[in-house]
């Protein structure tokens, strides 16, 4: 999956350099989104994927899948994100954080049996977050953003998150696991955490979409957001982080 991911992203960004689109208008500019167009394109598809594959497949998921079920789901993959969250606490300077990663990985795989329970939280009253290499760029190295950005397949990002992706795939330690059925291992963990998020925020979006004038504005605003919080760790704006 580690190619897959890479593969998407070197298209999406040849197909950027390569595209024959209008300049952006000053409130393109505006909003640092001077791919708006071709953004709005790339929705459009993905929304043809969700609607005519995915939103199907997470339907079933509901119905054969009760919610114990999925949220155990859901656990274990957020369990299989622990190494990778642990490398980007430490290159934040995070020993804190890292600490409880790298205890609440050993606790659920172990007695949370690989992670479908949480006795981490429950029992040791462990916190959980996220991290990834998009957010060490910003943290660690003050990378700004750049302009906004719709993935194929994958949706909103901007060249930081995509390049943090991407480093982040890299140093997935499940990806050099050494099995025959590796690819099918890949592609079913992929899949299954489409069908987690996509079961998770089923009711948001569907919100979003219900509510906004230009769901695509709406969107690229949640977004940008959702990862400022995330850079923040829960500190107040501006308390050590680079001026962006």
């Amino acid at each position: 999956m580690r190619g897959v991911k890479g593969l998407i992203l070197g298209v999406f960004c040849a197909g950027l350099t390569a595209c024959a689109s209008a300049p952006p208008t000053p409130a393109m500019l505006a909003a640092n989104d001077p791919y708006e167009a071709d953004n709005r394109d790339m929705m459009v598809f993905n929304g043809k994927v969700d609607r005519y594959f995915v939103a199907p497949t997470v339907g079933i998921y509901f119905v054969l899948v009760p919610d114990g079920g999925r949220a155990a789901v859901h656990r274990f993959l957020n369990n299989l994100t622990l190494p990778t969250t642990f490398v980007n606490d430490v290159l934040q300077g995070e020993a804190q954080r890292g600490r409880y990663t790298l205890e609440r990985f050993v606790i659920n795989s172990t007695l949370g049996l690989a992670g479908f329970f949480d006795p981490a939280g429950s029992r040791f009253s462990i916190p959980a977050h996220s991290e990834d290499f998009g957010q060490t760029l910003a943290t660690t190295f003050g990378a700004k953003e750049g302009p906004y950005l719709i993935l194929p397949f994958l949706g909103p990002s901007n060249p930081r998150d995509a390049t943090g992706l991407a480093v982040d795939v890299a140093i997935d330690p499940t990806n050099f696991i050494p099995f025959k059925q590796h690819i099918w291992w890949a592609v079913g963990r992929e899949y299954s955490t489409v069908l987690d998020l996509r079961a998770q925020t089923f009711s948001t979006v569907q919100g979003i979409q219900r509510s906004s004038v230009d769901y695509y504005a709406a969107l690229r605003s949640l977004y940008r957001q959702i990862r400022a919080k995330g850079i923040l760790n829960g500190r107040p704006a501006g308390a050590d982080l680079p001026d962006f």
